[in-house]
């Protein structure tokens, strides 16, 4: 199963456009899961203590891990992310936040380092930025929550920058980033 996390807020967005070509290029069904749309809460005194107690009893079917064993169990990801204040939308930071469950996507070896037990084998990361695109607080974090926590082995980006600058043309800029996708 691939699994969509799109954390566009804007319509139309130019991010989601992007990672949809991505989509149509990887062929089948996915499953989306629409950040804008859904009231995720930040991990709260009561909600840790919570998390930690069903963790601890092994009661990872509650619905608080829903999100959490969607993405787990994905064949491949695709995280649509436009580029916001230098990073992506909180969105998608609490989307993390919800997901990151001991037991699920990750466990603790003897030595204290994570091990990934998500499935996905693949991770594409699809970004639009107005000006210049820097990876540094964006795909670079992404990537390491992938490979060193949940498993992932490659992770992927994929972009159209300059979007919003005088002089560069948005459409031509967009129509190269899609015929330049590559699996």
């Amino acid at each position: 199963m691939i699994l969509y996390v799109n954390s566009c807020i804007r319509k139309p967005s130019r991010t989601d456009d992007l990672a949809r070509e991505l989509l149509n290029k990887l062929g089948g069904e996915y499953e989306e899961v629409k950040l804008a749309q859904m009231h995720l809460k930040s991990i709260s005194n009561e909600r840790l203590e919570k998390r930690t107690e069903l963790v601890k009893e092994g009661k990872f079917d509650d619905p608080m891990f829903d999100l959490a064993r969607q993405f787990a169990a994905a064949d491949t990801i695709v995280i649509g992310a436009p580029y916001w204040d230098l990073s992506f939308p909180a969105k998608l930071k609490l989307y993390i936040e919800n997901i990151y469950v001991m037991g699920i996507v990750s466990k603790y070896s003897e030595h204290g380092f994570p091990i990934g037990l998500c499935k996905a084998k693949k991770l594409y990361y699809v970004t639009t930025a107005g000006g210049p695109y820097l990876p540094d607080y964006s795909f670079d974090y992404i990537t390491t929550m992938a490979t060193q926590v949940f498993g992932i082995s490659e992770t992927k980006l994929i972009k159209a920058e300059m979007l919003d600058v005088v002089g560069y043309n948005p459409e031509r800029i967009m129509k190269k980033a899609k015929e330049t996708i590559e699996l």
